[in-house]
């Protein structure tokens, strides 16, 4: 009985050795292709420089669900279709204005309104501006001190936290407006959320509530975060004016762009793989997130270029609205529902065409241990770990299907320089590192494609 048992584990380490050989060998084709042959680059210029920034109902939105299911189509995608969703319609209008002043003297401010902010009275807001740190020193003030003013909250983000430094500090953008208004504030300002020291102000999203007043929302840059807290310390009786023309329209129509390869075996098992099309407004949009719809888009290129089938769909999908609605996340999951789709994987990209560091996973106990079996493939470009916590915002709505849910994760020490700013333009993005996060995000695909994932049997 040992003997016949030693034979068959003689014989099966060498087919598993040549399995494990095969898969290595596509990855490397597909690594070459990308670098050698890849068009993620060169279609993201095209996005950057001939459709620009594209906020959700903007024309140059529309633009982008058309340019990017041309791309598709070159690409080789089997099917390309757009699916109907409805967007949030916000519009910033004329430049925004911010003015300090404190006795004689002025100093205009580099702002940019928080996405989402209502606009202030076309004659502007002026009135004093109190600085807090938190919203512990903002209660503390109360609606005596707070009533009438502008509330300034220079948060920094810690330098300290490698990583949530953003989500840390994203709080005073969201909630400040309503936390303000709760005590009087006729308007806040806030430090902009990023780590870098320079005159950009970023903006995002902000939140309202309900059953408090809503009031105006606008970011300054650090630098100038720096230079009034400063000022504040020495002069009483500082005013800021500022002006914004920003609305919330009725939502709009608009669409998430999808390509996709039909598996050859088992084409109801759908692979998803994505970044969002729509870009706040005041630049390219280009690391969030023309990178991660780029990267997908190569997804379905490269296997065509390489004359592989999947066994399973695999299908790119350019997510519409989700900087400040989540409308084509949502519509895309709702329609897999109503379809009975089998979505048995996702993976975005949604944090910058930086280099890839590792591939987050979430999924069950069974499936993440599954799917880190195949870990030591990705370790010639630069993959040795695949951490808990995959998964993203346009994907997030799959999680009740037991979709399991995966990331691209770049070296992230830049992104929040770049985040919502002017300067997320197409020159920040290197070539190279784009690729790589392509590489990542085609041979997970192929992989999953290729042996299908355990069903979702525990919790997620």
């Amino acid at each position: 009985m040992r003997r016949t048992r030693a034979i068959f584990i003689f014989i099966l380490i060498p087919f598993i050795s040549i399995g494990q050989q095969s898969d290595s060998a596509i990855i490397k084709k597909i690594s070459d292709e990308i670098l050698i042959h890849g068009q993620a680059y060169e279609n993201l210029r095209f996005l950057c420089k001939k459709v620009g920034a594209r906020l959700s109902g903007s024309p140059q939105a529309a633009k982008a669900v058309r340019e990017t299911a041309r791309m598709l189509k070159e690409a080789g995608a089997d099917t390309v279709y757009l699916q109907p969703c409805m967007v949030t319609h916000w519009v910033r209008g004329e430049k925004e204005q911010g003015v300090i002043q404190w006795g004689t003297q002025k100093k205009a401010l580099h702002v940019c309104a928080l996405g989402m902010s209502v606009g202030t009275p076309a004659s502007g807001i002026r009135a004093g501006i109190i600085e807090v740190r938190n919203f512990e020193e903002l209660y503390a003030l109360g609606a005596e001190k707070v009533k009438g003013k502008i509330v300034f909250f220079n948060y920094p983000m810690r330098p300290e936290l490698i990583s949530g430094g953003y989500r840390d500090a994203v709080v005073y953008r969201g909630r400040g407006p309503v936390e303000a208004a709760k005590l009087g504030a006729v308007a806040i300002m806030i430090r902009s959320v990023t780590h870098a020291l320079d005159n950009n102000p970023h903006t995002g999203a902000t939140q309202y509530d309900s059953s408090v007043k809503k009031i105006p929302a606008i970011a300054c840059s650090t630098l100038d975060a720096e230079w009034l807290h400063q000022l504040l310390q020495k002069e009483k009786g500082v005013q800021l004016y500022m002006k914004m023309n920003c609305q919330l329209l009725p939502d709009a129509h608009s669409f998430n762009v999808i390509g996709e390869i039909r598996g050859s075996e088992q084409p109801e098992e759908i692979i998803t793989v994505g970044g969002h099309l729509d870009s706040w407004d005041l630049a390219e949009g280009a690391h969030d997130d023309g990178t991660g719809c780029m990267q997908a888009i190569e997804v379905i290129r490269t296997l065509k270029a390489l004359g592989l089938q999947p066994k399973r769909t695999i299908r790119a999908v350019m997510f519409m609205n989700e900087e400040n609605g989540l409308g084509g996340g949502r519509a895309y999951a709702a329609a897999a529902k109503k379809n009975n789709e089998q979505q048995i994987f996702a993976c975005e990209s949604d944090e910058g065409g930086f280099g890839i560091k590792t591939l987050g996973i979430n999924g069950t106990p069974e499936q993440e241990a599954y799917v880190r079996k195949w870990l030591p493939l990705f370790s010639s470009f630069g993959v040795y770990k695949m951490p808990d916590g995959g998964g993203g915002a346009d994907i997030g709505p799959l999680r009740s299907m037991g979709t399991m849910m995966s990331s691209v994760n770049p070296e992230s020490q830049l992104y929040f320089n770049h985040h919502h700013a002017p300067n997320d333009v197409f020159e920040a993005v290197d070539k190279r590192e784009l690729e790589l996060g392509a590489i990542g995000m085609t041979s997970i695909a192929w992989l999953v494609s290729k042996y299908g994932i355990p069903p979702a049997t525990g919790n997620n």
